[in-house]
């Protein structure tokens, strides 16, 4: 007997149009043999497609669990999750309190630090705040620019001058009514999947080599060019501290 899933795809957040695309992605990726896939497409309207969907309390025949591929905001901040949590579906992916958490680049920080995780200096500021650079002045530049909530890059800037830094916030506010500000730093980029719950396994660091200045929008999603490379260039020791932080 097949699986029945459900993919929750599209939202209302600014990366609609990616959430699109890792939704074919994880389709393709489902075997047929095994899983029966549904599509449950929600326009930027918030308008859910095919209508009515909507998860509620013993009223979903014919699922029997849900995969989010949903970006951003109301999708992976624990709105979308909080519903299926109501609904008594289960589904794929973290919880109401991690999705929330880790959505919120200020709130996350916080966490990391209280748990001994090393972060990035950062200053958090809001939208009309007066005497932006006043509060930005600890910090070094260039600096990042980024809406506390939000993904995909959308809305970051790369800031080298205190004279640009209004603009950048001004940008960012546009997603967000709190931005975060953020030393840049120098270094490899690496990215770890992590998958399981009780019994996280991290899996091995990959490394990404961006085709422009940093790793924007358009770098990740339209330009083809950067590289990535499995297993990171590190040491074993280097590649051991990754996964286990």
């Amino acid at each position: 007997m097949k699986t029945r899933v459900a993919v929750v795809y599209g939202g209302r957040s600014g990366e609609h149009e990616v959430s699109l695309r890792s939704a074919e992605a994880v389709i393709e990726s489902l075997d047929p043999a095994k899983f029966e896939v549904s599509r449950w497409l929600i326009g930027k309207d918030g308008r859910w497609s095919p209508g009515p969907v909507l998860p509620v309390p013993g009223g979903n025949p014919g699922i029997d669990v849900v995969f989010p591929v949903l970006h951003g905001t109301f999708g992976e901040d624990g709105t979308m999750q909080g519903l299926f949590e109501l609904a008594d579906l289960p589904y794929v992916g973290p919880g109401v309190l991690a999705s929330a958490a880790c959505m919120d680049k200020e709130v996350m920080k916080q966490v990391l630090r209280a748990r001994g995780i090393a972060v990035v200096d950062w200053v958090t500021v809001y939208r009309g705040m007066a005497d932006i650079a006043g509060v930005a002045a600890r910090l070094d530049y260039p600096v990042f620019v980024k809406p506390a909530n939000l993904g995909s890059s959308v809305g970051i800037s790369k800031v080298n001058r205190a004279e640009d830094l209004e603009a950048a916030v001004a940008d960012a506010a546009q997603y967000d009514h709190k931005v975060i500000i953020e030393r840049a730093i120098k270094g490899q980029e690496l990215e770890c999947s992590v998958m399981g719950n009780e019994k996280p396994v991290a899996a091995t660091p990959c490394e990404i080599f961006p085709s422009r200045d940093f790793y924007d929008y358009e770098d990740k999603y339209l330009l083809d060019k950067a590289q990535t490379k499995i297993p990171a260039n590190i040491t074993r020791d280097e590649m051991l501290a990754v996964k286990r932080t």
